[in-house]
């Protein structure tokens, strides 16, 4: 048996002892989900990375970036877009121009479609499967969802992460459906046993898409020399406020050798770290000569706050969101909150919507006249989108219904709308 199949094989009793605690509604489906078993391998960086030349194109992605995702300045940056993004409420609908079959059996997709979102898997919910794909993406420009159909209506696939920084992809995709087009390759494993995954089968979202290259460009990425650059002056700064960095000397003019050892060990001994005043008695005074001005500017504040707001430009955010707010008052707040939305959470948020519609529902599963939107990208601002439908509404540019599902709501039935407006009108 190969080393990957043990180590699936391991994987799964793992997650089958945990889930057997599952009863009643559940047992119908997790039969049904029998034949729905991961093929990729959860945390494949656990090994050595080994790199092998093939067919399969690796990202070529620092490992400093994982490490770097978790310094102060970039990991503030990538929780703003993360946890507005995970915290959105989401709805999924029928497609716009769709043609409706049975209205039971559309509530009865949808229904399915919701449930496996919401419970993608015996471990994550939708809210920390989606956050670990943002994060890769945000990292290096990469975010995978494994999907497999169960054949169920009530749950019509299982959903796992995947480290994006395992997967390969084949240069030589020729678009057909059985044709492998990615692949998790293990780190030192070689590509004969890798893990080959259809189109149908990973959904790869890809940040700034090229056509040179089949991967993606993560801001992370962009910001990689920025981020060095700010953590060398954050150390420096660190050794030199802690006085680790001598930024002075002491001259004795016309002093013996052994004048000078005893004085270097009175001091040691007698004066450093103690806080009394030292008393010296000679025949000329000593001079001190500072190597730097003894001031903050050694510190290189300016430097810092500058490489910042390069972080923030690489991540598409106003430095404001980062720390920095000496440049922000009450009239730019809300414009520079209203720049991060629009330039920064809402292109990822419409990027992850679109690739779940196409990927999850149409590809994976066939539905292809269902579809996922968030809910909170019309408007940032909840009283000015509750104004504009209203005034819709006034107009009758749109029904009650179709702002009910704008809002993620279930459509009120004919009648009951028709009587509610009488009465209405009636007082």
């Amino acid at each position: 048996m190969k080393v990957g199949e043990q180590l699936r094989e391991i994987w799964r009793q793992a997650v089958g002892s945990g889930g057997q605690a599952e009863t009643g509604r559940r047992m119908d489906a997790a039969a049904a989900s029998a034949d729905a078993e991961r093929k990729t391998l959860a945390l494949p960086s656990i090994l050595s990375p080994v790199r092998t030349s093939g067919r399969l194109l690796p990202k070529p992605t620092p490992m400093n970036l994982r490490r770097f995702a978790e310094t102060p300045v970039v990991r503030r940056a990538i929780n703003v877009i993360k946890d507005r993004i995970a915290a959105m409420d989401w709805q999924v609908r029928v497609r716009r121009g769709a043609q409706l079959a049975d209205a039971a059996e559309v509530a009865k997709k949808l229904t399915g479609l919701r449930r496996m979102l919401e419970e993608p898997n015996a471990m994550d919910s939708f809210r920390t499967l989606i956050e670990q794909v943002i994060e890769d993406a945000l990292t290096g420009g990469y975010g995978a969802i494994e999907m497999e159909p169960t054949g169920d209506q009530e749950r019509p696939a299982m959903l796992w992460p995947v480290d994006g920084a395992s997967i390969r992809i084949n240069a030589g995709w020729d678009g057909q459906h059985g044709t492998p087009r990615y692949a998790q390759v293990q780190p030192g494993q070689i590509e004969s046993s890798a893990v080959e995954l259809r189109d149908d089968q990973l959904m790869y979202i890809r940040m700034n898409p090229r056509s040179f290259t089949p991967f993606g460009l993560g801001p992370l990425e962009v910001a990689f020399e920025t981020v060095n650059q700010f953590l060398s002056a954050h150390r420096f700064a660190g050794k030199l406020a802690a006085n680790s960095v001598a930024q002075y000397a002491l001259w004795l003019n016309e002093a013996t050798p052994s004048q000078h050892d005893r004085l270097i060990r009175w001091w040691q001994d007698e004066i450093e770290g103690t806080g009394r005043v030292p008393l010296i008695s000679t025949e000329q005074k000593p001079e001190v000569l500072r190597f730097a001005q003894g001031t903050d500017a050694d510190l290189r504040l300016a430097w810092q706050e500058f490489l910042i707001r390069m972080v923030a430009n690489a991540f598409g955010l106003p430095p404001m969101l980062l720390g920095l707010e000496g440049d922000v008052n009450r009239s730019t707040a809300a414009e520079l909150a209203d720049e991060a939305f629009r330039g920064a959470i809402q292109p990822l948020a419409q990027l992850l919507a679109g690739h779940l519609t196409r990927d999850l529902f149409a590809k994976c599963i066939g539905w292809r006249e269902f579809e996922f939107v968030f809910n909170d990208l019309n408007a940032r601002d909840e009283e000015t989108e509750l104004a504009v439908q209203v005034q819709l509404l006034k107009a009758g540019v749109l029904t009650v219904n179709e702002v009910r599902a704008m809002r993620g709501l279930s459509p009120v039935e004919t009648g009951k709308l028709a009587g509610q407006q009488t009465s209405e009108l009636a007082s």
